[in-house]
């Protein structure tokens, strides 16, 4: 495995995702932001957040895959929420808690939500990209 994930002490410990992520291998793939939709470009979960967290992690999957890659091999992930308070987060930890099971994994690599005004198509309430990298 190309990623090993820290939590160094001195820093907060979260079930969330950990602080340091090493990248040892030789491959990088930047991933484009994922939206909610489906292989048809159809949008899943208007209006529900915590559908539309799941359908980008899983979009994330399925370009990984695609590389010979898994959410092991992540290396850092960026979301952008539309309209973020603090009161959405259990909406997107039950989003990414959706995807882990469906996906059997547990996708804690380093991360950054962001808040945003507005994403690429009005129905899209967040964006996730990602960075891996593969031995």
């Amino acid at each position: 495995m190309a990623i090993t994930l820290v939590n160094p002490s001195g820093l907060p410990k979260t079930d969330a995702y950990r602080q340091v992520s090493i990248a040892t291998g030789s491959k990088q793939v930047f991933i484009a932001g994922q939206v909610a939709w489906d292989a048809d470009g159809g949008t899943v979960g208007e209006g529900d957040l915590a559908a539309q967290v799941e359908q980008c992690y899983l979009n994330i999957g399925t370009a990984l895959a695609e590389v010979d890659g898994s959410f092991d091999d992540v290396a850092k992930l960026t979301v952008y929420v539309v309209d973020w308070t603090p009161d959405k987060m259990p909406l997107f930890l039950e989003g990414v808690a959706r995807a882990a099971a469906k996906l059997g994994v547990t996708p804690v690599a380093p991360g950054t939500l962001l808040g945003v005004a507005a994403l690429d198509v009005p129905d899209h309430l967040v964006e996730v990209e990602a960075t891996a990298i593969i031995d």
